[in-house]
């Protein structure tokens, strides 16, 4: 019998000015746990892993092997390495308090989560570095991906790559993560290219903490993307790269500067389009400031919304207490999460 155990956390990408750039892993988890006992029979399972899961929509979250990111994901990189199959006996549960489709990246925590149980079941012994070019097979941003893995507050660009690797990494999805109809000869079998990304981590002062306001609907990253315009104004763009040069090095400064990082967190390439499919998200950015409520550092969306992050040193139930007033004028209920950064990113721990 073999056991393992894989928790992966949260995450908060586009953080102010830093869209597809700046992620922050939170410390909610995504749990995976594994044992591998050859007197369990599997046998109803396709490709031979039960699978049980606990969370968020449960009740939608497919079961079936084939049909599951966690274990899409994992199945891809065995594959990738001549392995087609789960070992029989595999039964993985899956326990995941982070919301779906609310802009706390569980698409990143479930994606890298099932990456590492690949690695881990293959015993392939590859380390987070390579795990992320596999994990950029499947999301081709790495911003979220990045902080899943790595944890902390990080910074990622994607890297300029051969032709002959550009086609590698260009695959549609389906052919990575198969479905039914995927012809079996598309199907992908090779490991991906190298160092599809570059990634670094930046300190953080330990007494800035992340106000979440989650509200109680979801907003698809598709339907996030189709708003945001193909082109931008030369101005805009220098609003933005202006405030993501400071905002790196504010938030690990001592002592903190509130009004700085409130203006350094600004951003005019994605939150005013996205505006239009999160009631109330105009009132929230233009009214909660650090005069409105001492200890507010900075504010913006979270991923692609809805949720709303909030950076604070104090203050936290208040600061959150008034962002959920905006949101119940607009008809919307909220819940919100007192998070820290979760600076050592997706572990495994072998029982």
């Amino acid at each position: 019998m073999r056991r393992f155990s894989i928790r992966v956390p949260a995450s908060s990408a586009n953080i102010g000015p830093g869209f597809d750039v700046l992620g922050v892993g939170l410390n909610l988890y995504l749990d995976i746990d594994v044992t591998i006992d050859p007197s369990v029979d599997t046998s109803s399972d396709a490709y031979g892993a039960v699978l049980k899961y606990e969370g968020s929509l449960a009740e939608k979250v497919p079961l079936a092997s084939d049909k599951n990111l966690v274990t899409q994901c994992a199945l891809y990189v065995l594959r990738a390495n001549g392995i087609d199959r789960f070992e029989p006996g595999t039964v993985i549960k899956v326990t995941n308090p982070v919301p779906l489709s609310r802009g706390l990246g569980s698409s990143a925590s479930a994606i890298v989560g099932g990456i590492m149980l690949g690695n881990e079941l293959g015993q392939l012994g590859m380390d987070k570095q390579r795990l992320m070019d596999y994990a950029l097979m499947i999301e081709r941003h790495p911003d979220n991906i990045a902080a899943a893995m790595l944890g902390g507050f990080v910074g990622s660009y994607l890297s300029q790559l051969s032709p002959e690797e550009m086609e590698a990494k260009s695959v549609p999805l389906e052919y990575i993560l198969p479905k039914a109809d995927t012809p079996t000869d598309k199907i992908v079998r090779q490991p991906p290219p190298q160092k599809i990304g570059e990634y670094l981590k930046y300190p953080w002062n330990p007494k800035i903490k992340a106000v979440c306001i989650v509200p109680n609907f979801e907003v698809s990253t598709d339907d996030s993307r189709a708003v945001l315009p193909e082109s931008y104004t030369r101005p805009d763009i220098i609003f933005n790269l202006q405030r993501l040069a400071v905002l790196t090095t504010a938030l690990c400064q001592e002592p903190v500067n509130h009004d700085l990082i409130y203006e350094a967190m600004k951003d005019k390439i994605h939150q005013p389009y996205r505006s239009t499919l999160i009631p109330g998200l105009t009132e929230v950015l233009q009214t909660v400031t650090p005069e409105s409520n001492p200890g507010l550092c900075g504010i913006c969306l979270s991923g692609a919304g809805p949720t709303i992050l909030c950076l604070a040193t104090e203050g936290f139930d208040d600061i959150a207490a008034k962002v959920m007033d905006h949101f119940k004028k607009a008809g919307v209920e909220c819940e919100y999460k007192l998070l820290e950064v979760a600076h050592n990113g997706a572990v495994v721990e072998h029982k």
